[in-house]
C-alpha cells in the first residue's frame, strides 16, 4: 500500500509539472510559431491593389488610416494575432472567436467575447485567455506599463492599442466588457480593448482586467508598422 501511495505520489507530481511548467513552455513555444506561420502566409498572400496615379506617375498602393472593420468570427475561427512587444520579439499568440476552453483557449491561444467588438470597432475589443497552463498567453499581463504597444495584426493589417490600466474585479463583473468599460448606459465613442485573466496565479477567485485604447491601423499595403518592434522601455 505504501508503494502505490508513493507512485501515485510521484505521477501527480510529474502530472502537476508538465501541467505548470514543461507542457506550458511547449504549449506556448507552439502558439507562437503558429501565429508567426499565419503572419507569414497572410503576408505571402498578399496581393498590393494598384490604383492609377492621377499626377502620371506608376501606380501606387493605396493607403489609409481608416480601420477595416471584420465580421464576427464564428466559435474556434482564428481571424488574429496579438503581439506584445514587452511580452518579447517571439510573442504572436492567435486570435480566435469564442472564449470557451474546448473551443479556443485550450486549443489556439486568445479567445473573443462573442458580441464584443471587432480591432478598430468604436467600443470594447474584448478578448479572455490562460494566465496559466496551454501556454498562458496572458502570464505577464500584470507586466504591463502604460502606453505599451498592444497591437493586433490581420490579414488586413495591423491595428495599434496602447495600455491605459490594471483594474482586479469578481468573476461577474460583466460590465468591464460593456461598450464603455464600467459605465453603465454610456455610448461608445472611443476604441478600447479589454484583456481578460483569471487572478491571482493558480487560482480563479478574481480576475484581472487590462485595458487599453485604439492609436491607428496600419494597412498591409504600408507594411508593419513601428508599434511591432519597438522596445519595451
Amino acid at each position: 500500500m505504501g508503494e502505490i501511495l508513493i507512485t501515485a505520489g510521484v505521477v501527480t507530481l510529474l502530472y502537476v509539472g508538465w501541467q505548470l511548467w514543461i507542457g506550458d513552455m511547449i504549449y506556448g513555444a507552439e502558439r507562437n510559431a503558429t501565429g508567426h506561420e499565419l503572419s507569414q502566409t497572410w503576408a505571402e498572400q498578399y496581393v498590393p491593389q494598384l490604383t492609377p496615379d492621377t499626377d502620371g506617375d506608376a501606380p501606387g498602393d493605396p493607403v489609409t488610416a481608416d480601420p477595416v472593420i471584420l465580421t464576427q468570427p464564428a466559435d474556434g475561427e482564428t481571424f488574429g494575432i496579438m503581439r506584445i512587444p514587452r511580452f518579447g520579439a517571439d510573442y504572436a499568440v492567435p486570435i480566435a472567436g469564442g472564449i470557451t476552453r474546448s473551443g479556443t483557449l485550450d486549443n489556439i491561444g486568445i479567445g473573443h467575447y462573442p458580441g464584443s467588438k471587432m480591432p478598430g470597432e468604436v467600443g470594447n475589443f474584448a478578448l479572455a485567455a490562460h494566465r496559466t497552463t496551454y501556454g498562458k498567453p496572458f502570464n505577464r499581463i500584470a507586466d504591463l506599463r502604460v502606453n505599451d504597444a498592444i497591437v493586433i495584426e490581420t490579414r488586413d493589417g495591423w491595428y495599434t492599442y496602447r495600455f491605459r490600466t490594471l483594474e482586479y474585479v469578481t468573476p461577474n463583473a460583466v460590465e468591464v466588457l460593456l461598450p464603455v468599460p464600467q459605465e453603465l448606459d454610456a455610448p461608445a465613442g472611443t476604441r478600447y480593448i479589454t484583456m481578460t485573466s483569471c487572478s491571482p496565479m493558480y487560482a480563479m477567485s478574481e480576475r484581472i482586467v487590462a485595458y487599453g485604447v485604439f492609436e491607428s491601423f496600419t494597412p498591409r499595403s504600408a507594411g508593419a508598422p513601428q508599434s511591432v518592434s519597438e522596445a519595451a522601455a
